[in-house]
């Protein structure tokens, strides 16, 4: 397997914000994996833990059908990131 980079070890900087936004949609882990079913992306609950713990990394069409999914844009997911970059 090759070689992840970690920005100040985090593999992704939206996890914070995915959890926020899906939260205020009142969903559970489990939920959003049904959404984004709905929109032909398959994915299981430890990996929406993962994201969100900034433990796996976030595919661009990933990042797109989250956004679908909890009807928020790019932006919002990416909103108040400049941390990891201190």
């Amino acid at each position: 397997m090759g070689y992840i980079r970690k920005l100040n070890d985090s593999v992704n900087i939206i996890g914070t914000n995915l959890r926020k936004y899906r939260i205020q949609n009142n969903y559970s882990q489990e939920d959003l994996c049904k959404k984004l079913a709905l929109l032909g992306l398959t994915m299981f609950q430890p990996d929406i833990y993962e994201i969100e713990n900034n433990k796996r990394l976030v595919k661009d069409f990933e990042l797109k059908a989250f956004c679908m999914a909890l009807n928020i844009s790019a932006d919002d997911l990416l909103r108040d990131t400049e941390k990891f970059f201190d």
